[in-house]
């Protein structure tokens, strides 16, 4: 069997293991400590906003900003509905329903058409809005939809740490941002995420919910109900190590990108995630999409990369589709009704975006797609 290529697998720089020897050494080993508290410091300041909660996961920091909106049965939640399930799925934890908005073709996010059609037929309680791959959706206008009716705006930037949008930092648009740490993102704590906003205390009461909402008192006591969503400090020492080389994590997925995008510039069929000019992405994952119509289909390239050993994987299934969410409300961005979000599912495939790949490896699969086509 040839060597294993994974999509994108945990990269150390070997910063971590200071942080976790340091935390070892100190006994600081159960959720809390100096690691998670500068951890929250350090992710706020290259987000640029004030304050942060880091928790077990970005599904937490999800759940406990909706939490904070007071998002409760009977509310609607407008949600991208091309997006892994974790940005939904909390949305029904506060028994919500979700409604769900369209892609834009030209950033594969919410689209700002269709969230009008959505503010036109009911109030949501919030709005999730995704940066999708590691790109940032458009910012301004989607923020502007939303204020101007009055709705705040959780921005779900777990794939996109790293990114900008006009200068800014993806993750500092919304009332609340949220990331995530899982071992696949361009950095990680092994698991982990982190809620984000300007609001001091907000945030300091996401930490108490977090913690299972300890009172302030000798004993035990709980006058609301907790939730055990805090990081351990071993994991915050891991991210604050990964940290260190997220400038160059970027630089090396941009590089798997570009090299994507001159190997296939020959090839009428296939078109690489479009780039948006209002900013840069993080270009977590190289996602392309194969034209109408072309003879090679996207489980055609999965299924050649998979028999070399290759790790590849479709494009998110847009929420609307799932079973769990199939009854709840769709929005589509054309004015016929047909779904973008559809379309790239059903055209596109994320490839290969490991930062360990050599130029051996990218010429493997690089190769192994061509030969598709030829």
């Amino acid at each position: 069997m040839p060597k294993k290529i994974w999509l994108s697998s945990p990269t150390m720089c070997g910063k971590e293991l200071e942080y976790v020897n340091e935390a070892f050494e100190t006994n600081w080993i159960a959720p809390l400590g100096p690691h998670v508290n500068a951890f929250e410091k350090e992710i706020a300041n290259v987000v640029g906003v004030g304050y942060g909660a880091a928790l077990s996961a970005g599904t937490a920091a999800i759940h406990l900003a909706l939490k904070a909106l007071d998002v409760k049965e009977g509310d609607a939640v407008f949600c991208s509905s091309l997006t892994f399930s974790a940005s939904a799925n909390p949305i029904l934890y506060q028994n919500a329903t979700p409604v769900f908005i369209d892609s834009e073709p030209e950033t594969w996010n919410m689209s700002p058409i269709a969230l009008e059609k959505a503010f036109k037929q009911q109030k949501p309680k919030a709005v999730i809005i995704v940066d999708l791959y590691g790109q940032s959706a458009d910012m301004d206008a989607l923020v502007a939809i939303c204020k101007a009716h009055n709705t705040p705006v959780i921005e779900d930037a777990a794939e996109s740490l790293g990114a900008t949008y006009k200068g800014k930092p993806s993750g500092s648009f919304g009332d609340f941002s949220i990331l995530s740490f899982n071992g696949n993102k361009i950095i990680t704590t092994s698991g982990g995420g982190m809620l984000l906003s300007n609001n001091k205390d907000m945030i300091e009461k996401t930490r108490f919910w977090s913690t299972q909402s300890r009172d302030k008192a000798k004993h035990y006591q709980h006058s609301e109900i907790g939730y055990n969503y805090r990081m351990s400090n071993v994991s915050a020492g891991i991210g604050r190590g990964q940290l260190t080389v997220l400038p160059l994590r970027v630089e090396q997925k941009k590089n798997i990108y570009d090299t994507y995008l001159k190997a296939f510039a020959g090839f009428d069929d296939i078109e690489m995630m479009p780039i948006s000019p209002n900013g840069e992405p993080n270009y977590w994952l190289s996602t392309m999409t194969l034209k109408q119509g072309s003879k090679v289909k996207p489980d055609d390239i999965m299924d050649a990369l998979e028999k070399e050993n290759i790790e590849c994987r479709p494009i998110w299934k847009p929420m609307h589709l799932q079973p769990i969410f199939a009854k709840y409300d769709y929005f589509s961005h054309c004015d016929d009704d047909e779904s973008i979000s559809d379309d790239i599912f059903n055209r596109g495939l994320c490839l290969p975006s490991d930062v360990k790949m050599s130029e051996v490896d990218m010429g493997r699969i690089v190769g192994i797609v061509k030969r598709l086509f030829e």
